[in-house]
C-alpha cells in the first residue's frame, strides 16, 4: 500500500453504510457480513485504512500545527487557553466520539476469517497501533475511560453503561496494544502509513507523557492514587532508543537551512519523518501553513523567542537588556534554528526574490512563523499542500533525553546520543550535563517566564534544558498543550502574551538594512516615504501605554483563567452520564449539575 489516501474513495463507496456507524451502540450486521467480508488482504487492507481518519485534521478551521499557548496567539484562542470551557451537554462538543474504536474492535473480532496469515498479522498490527493511538488520544483528554476490546451491541446494557477504568489500567492496555503492533508491523519505512517504528514512536510519546503526568501531579485530584512512573520513563526510554538505533532514519542535514527545509517541501523527508500527514491534489486534501503565517494574525510571544541560545551556546536571557531589545538586535547572533522558524530581518520567503519588513498589521506580536511555509504560489487561502508530521525522529531523541533526565539517571552519553545530534544539526554547540546542572536558567525557574513546578534535583538544569530544545525544536507540531498538562504548568497561560518591544513613537528599522519603515505615533502622523504608520492605541496597543510590548488582545479585557483543580482534564458530556445513570463519573472540579 503505496498511500492510505489513494483508497479513501474505494472506502466511501464500499463501506458507506459502515462509516455512517458513530457510536458504540450502533451495530451494522445488516449491512456488512462477516461471513463474506474479511477474506482476503485486500479486503483488511480496505477495511482497516478507514482507521487512518484518526489522524489529526489538515482543515483550514483546525490545523493542530497551529498550537496555541504562551508561545503562539491567534485573534481567537482556544477556550482551554481562555479558561472558558464549559461542561458540554452532547459528546461532539467535546470529542467523547467511539465510532473509531468500535470500528477497530470489530476488525479485530472477525479479522481471523482471513486465511493469510502474513496479511492478518499486518494489519492486525494496524488495528492495534490505531486501538492504542485512540486511548492515548482520549486519556490526555479525559483522564479515566471505560476499556472496551470489543464492540457492543444496542443489547448490551451492562457494557454500554461501564463504568470508566483507572488511568493505570488504561495504560496497561495501551502498552500491550502497541506492544502487539511493535510485534505484528513490517519494519518496512513507510511515511504516511504505519509501521513497527510508527507503533515504537507512539509507545515512546504514551510513556513520556503519562509518566511525567503522574511524576508531577503526584496526589492532586487527577492522580490521587499517587500510581507509580518510573517503569513508564524506563519504557519510554527503552522505546525511544530502541527506534532511533534501529529504525534506520536520520536527521535531515541538506543544505544551509536543514531545519528551515525540512518542513518546506511537497514529500515529507523520509530519513526523518517517521509518520506524516500528507497533502496532495488528486485527493483534495490541502492545509493552511501558508495561508495562516502570510494573511492572519498569528505570532510567537516575546517569551518563546527569548527561549533561543545566543549562537555560541550562552542564555540570550542572560544579555543585560534582553528585555528591552529591538527586533533587529535581538534576531542578531541567535540559535540558527531562530531565523528559520521565526520571521527575522532578511528573510526571504521560497519563490520570491525579496525581503520585506514584518507586517505588524498582520501579526499581533510582530513574530510571524516561517516554519512549514512554502513557495509563495501556496500563499491562497488553503492551498498548502506541505507534509505535516505527526511522529519524527527529532522527537525520539527528545523523549529520550527527558525520560532519563526525569528518572535522574541521565549521562552526557544520553545527552551525545539524543540532544546534542539535533544541536549539531542545528548548528549550536553540545548541551554539556555538568554545565546545565551546576547552573539552571533563571528565566526558565521563573513564575513569570518559565516552568516553576520543575521537580527540584540535582538534574533540574538539564531537564530545564532539554525542555528548551523540545520547545524550539517540535514547535508547531500539536505536542505543547500535552507538555503544559503533564508538567502541570496551566498557569503560564494566566500570563501577559507580548510580542516585540517599542520604546515609544517614532521611526523603526524592521529590515536590518538601516532604514526606517514603520513609524508608531501618538498624535500627529509623521511625514515619510515607504512606511508603514501606526498609531498607538488604535493600530498598536503597547503595554505601558505608549511604550512597551506589543499586547495581544488590546488591553487584555479577555482575561485568561486556570482552574489547578480542574483544568487538566476536559469535563464528559452530560447526556452520557445521563444514559449510564452516572456510571460514567464527572472529572474533578467540573460541576454538571447531576446528582450521581
Amino acid at each position: 500500500m503505496k498511500n492510505c489516501h489513494k483508497i479513501f474513495a474505494a472506502i466511501a463507496l464500499g463501506l458507506m453504510s459502515l462509516t455512517s456507524c458513530t457510536e458504540l451502540d450502533q451495530f451494522p450486521e445488516d449491512k456488512l457480513n462477516p461471513s463474506v467480508f474479511f477474506h482476503t488482504a485486500t479486503e483488511l487492507e480496505l477495511y482497516t485504512n478507514q482507521f487512518y481518519s484518526l489522524m489529526p485534521s489538515v482543515s483550514a478551521d483546525y490545523n493542530w500545527y497551529l498550537e496555541q499557548g504562551e508561545h503562539i496567539v491567534t485573534p481567537v484562542m482556544d477556550r482551554a487557553i481562555l479558561g472558558q470551557r464549559i461542561v458540554p451537554t452532547d459528546a461532539s462538543e467535546v470529542g467523547w466520539n467511539w465510532g473509531s474504536l468500535r470500528k477497530i474492535n470489530y476488525y479485530l473480532q472477525n479479522s481471523d476469517k482471513c486465511p493469510d496469515e502474513r496479511a492478518r498479522d499486518r494489519y492486525d498490527g494496524v488495528a492495534y497501533f490505531f486501538r492504542a493511538y485512540f486511548y492515548f488520544n482520549m486519556l490526555t483528554r479525559f483522564g479515566e475511560l471505560p476499556w472496551y476490546d470489543q464492540p457492543l451491541a444496542s443489547d448490551q446494557d451492562q457494557l454500554l453503561s461501564k463504568p470508566r477504568d483507572s488511568r493505570e489500567v488504561i495504560m496497561g492496555h495501551i502498552i500491550e496494544d502497541v506492544d502487539r503492533a511493535i510485534a505484528l508491523l513490517p519494519a518496512d519505512r513507510t511515511t504516511y502509513t504505519v509501521n513497527r517504528w510508527t507503533a515504537l514512536a507512539l509507545k515512546s510519546r504514551a510513556c513520556l507523557f503519562e509518566g511525567t503526568f503522574r511524576k508531577y501531579h503526584d496526589g492532586d485530584p487527577f492522580n490521587p492514587a499517587s500510581l507509580p512512573w518510573e517503569e513508564l520513563l524506563r519504557l519510554g526510554a527503552e522505546a525511544s532508543k530502541t527506534l532511533f538505533e534501529k529504525g534506520g532514519y536520520s536527521l535531515y542535514s541538506e543544505g544551509d537551512e536543514p531545519y528551515r527545509d525540512l518542513f518546506a517541501t511537497l514529500d515529507a523527508r523520509e530519513c526523518e519523518y517517521i509518520w506524516a500527514r500528507r497533502c496532495s491534489e488528486q485527493v483534495t486534501i490541502k492545509n493552511n501553513a501558508n495561508g495562516w503565517a502570510n494573511t492572519r494574525a498569528v505570532g510567537f510571544t516575546k517569551r518563546f523567542v527569548n527561549l533561543y541560545l545566543n549562537a555560541d551556546g550562552s542564555r540570550f536571557t542572560d544579555r543585560p537588556g534582553y528585555e528591552t531589545m529591538q527586533y533587529v538586535e535581538e534576531c542578531t547572533g541567535r540559535d540558527p534554528r531562530m531565523s528559520q522558524t521565526v520571521y527575522c530581518p532578511g528573510y526571504v520567503q521560497k519563490g520570491d526574490d525579496r525581503s520585506y519588513p514584518t507586517d505588524l498589521s498582520r501579526c499581533p506580536t510582530g513574530y510571524k512563523y516561517i516554519k512549514y511555509v512554502m513557495d509563495v504560489k501556496y500563499n491562497i487561502w488553503d492551498g498548502s499542500l506541505v507534509p505535516l508530521p505527526i511522529f519524527r525522529l527529532a522527537e525520539a531523541y527528545l523523549n529520550y533525553a527527558e525520560c532519563m533526565a526525569e528518572l535522574g539517571t541521565i549521562s552526557q552519553n544520553d545527552l551525545d546520543i539524543s540532544v546534542n545530534k539535533l544541536r549539531t544539526r542545528a548548528g549550536m554547540p553540545a548541551m554539556n550535563l555538568a554545565d546545565a546542572n551546576a547552573n539552571p536558567d533563571p528565566y526558565m525557574l521563573s513564575d513569570k517566564t518559565g516552568y516553576p513546578n520543575v521537580t527540584r534535583s540535582s538534574c533540574t538544569g538539564v531537564i530545564l534544558e532539554i525542555r528548551r530544545e523540545r520547545l524550539i525544536e517540535l514547535v508547531l507540531e500539536g505536542l505543547h498543550y500535552n507538555d503544559i498538562l503533564r508538567w502541570r504548568e496551566g498557569k503560564v497561560y494566566e500570563h501577559s502574551f507580548l510580542g516585540q518591544y517599542f520604546p515609544g513613537e517614532g521611526k523603526y528599522d524592521l529590515t536590518g538594512d538601516g532604514r526606517a519603515n514603520v513609524a508608531l505615533y501618538t498624535d500627529k502622523r509623521p511625514s515619510g516615504l515607504g512606511l508603514t504608520f501606526l498609531k498607538i492605541g488604535t493600530d498598536i496597543i503597547l503595554s505601558d501605554g505608549d511604550s512597551g510590548y506589543m499586547l495581544v488582545h488590546g488591553d487584555e479585557a479577555l482575561r485568561r483563567t486556570w482552574n489547578e483543580e480542574r483544568d487538566y482534564l476536559y469535563a464528559l458530556p452530560i447526556n452520557e452520564r445521563l444514559l449510564t445513570g452516572g456510571a460514567l463519573t464527572q472529572n474533578p472540579g467540573w460541576n454538571d449539575g447531576l446528582n450521581f
